[in-house]
């Protein structure tokens, strides 16, 4: 059962560690009727998904029908663990710009879909508000890696989003899910306020509180919502979101079993110069030692505060996994292996 709306403290605290030994902190703050969901006749085009990634560096050729069967039943214990799970996925980086990604991460979600799990697909558009920018002349600004979001900058920044959202819909539909598009404004599924740093940022907005109220009976009846981090003030006024941070709360608020968020790169490394030193497991405490340590620096730290704060509200698990690998999803939740770093309570 979805939590109720949740409001968010009317402060926002920016920090879960502060006075760190390097000074480096990260982000913490304490029905319609739906015709009859089909698994038979709408995960055909993408069960070959699932075999694809269990397989990987088998040639299909060389592999029997009973080893590709029994390559596919090693997914089941997975499967039984996450049926009827609330599994929120935060999509975006490369994974959005490349075609053949893109292709993976909608056939990887639309195939978790029909085995069961609830998926909640949520997305920003970085890249692409970054090109449309540069088409109109504007030079896009960040302020600790954060979009400086003036009025024509929010324009677009809503124009490309709603275009991202709808393509994203209709990528999914074609292939075989049941998708449908949203926003934080929609059914005030996300409330904004200001962010502190407003004179700053412009209309860069903090989440002041989360409503799923929207998103019950789409969840309940195997329908994935897609939802474009944009939301609203109480007077209406829009707001950029982060992506990674509505994400977070949505997974919270929605109870939900494990957070994904999808990044350019392996995951949280024990040396951030050896690509090979990816720490696959970790616990919070460890995630803190880590950072006042220097190992997590730059933008991964708002990645696993925001990791921190949904395990601190409930969600079980949380993974920061390379979306540049083809079926890192699948990946991360079918296999033992995993495709980054999980982070536990």
């Amino acid at each position: 059962m979805l939590a109720a709306k949740t409001t968010l403290p009317a402060k926002s605290p920016h920090y879960l560690f502060a006075g760190n030994s390097n000074g480096s902190a990260f982000p913490f703050r304490n029905s319609v009727p739906v015709k009859k969901f089909d698994a038979v006749k709408r995960c055909p085009l993408v069960i070959s998904s699932a075999h694809s990634v269990l397989a990987s560096g088998i040639s299909k050729d060389s592999t029997s029908a009973q080893t590709r069967v029994e390559i596919l039943s090693e997914a089941l214990p997975y499967i039984q663990k996450f049926r009827g799970k609330t599994i929120v996925v935060k999509y975006g980086g490369a994974a959005m710009m490349s075609e053949a990604l893109q292709a993976s991460v909608i056939a990887d979600i639309v195939l978790l879909s029909c085995v069961g799990m609830r998926i909640v697909f949520v997305h920003g558009g970085g890249p692409m508000i970054n090109r449309w920018l540069g088409k109109l002349g504007i030079e896009p600004k960040f302020v600790n890696g954060l979009r400086v979001t003036d009025a024509p900058t929010m324009e677009i920044v809503s124009m490309v989003l709603f275009k991202v959202n709808k393509d994203l819909v209709a990528l999914i539909n074609k292939a075989g899910g049941t998708a449908v598009g949203l926003s934080g404004i929609d059914g005030r599924l996300i409330t904004a306020r200001p962010s502190p740093n407003a004179s700053q940022l412009g209309f860069v907005g903090d989440i002041a509180s989360i409503d799923p109220i929207t998103l019950r009976p789409l969840v309940d009846n195997n329908h994935i919502p897609v939802i474009a981090s944009v939301a609203a003030d109480a007077s209406g006024q829009k707001y950029n979101i982060n992506a990674d941070t509505a994400a977070g709360e949505l997974a919270a608020a929605l109870s939900a079993e494990k957070l994904i968020l999808l990044t350019d790169v392996a995951g949280i490394l024990e040396n951030r110069d050896d690509p090979n030193s990816l720490v696959k497991e970790v616990d919070i405490k460890g995630v803190k030692k880590m950072v006042e340590d220097g190992k997590i620096a730059g933008g991964m730290i708002p990645k696993v505060g925001c990791c921190v704060r949904s395990l601190a509200q409930g969600v079980r698990t949380t993974s920061i996994i390379d979306g540049r690998l083809k079926h890192s999803l699948l990946l991360e939740i079918l296999t033992g292996e995993g495709a980054g770093t999980m982070i536990t309570g």
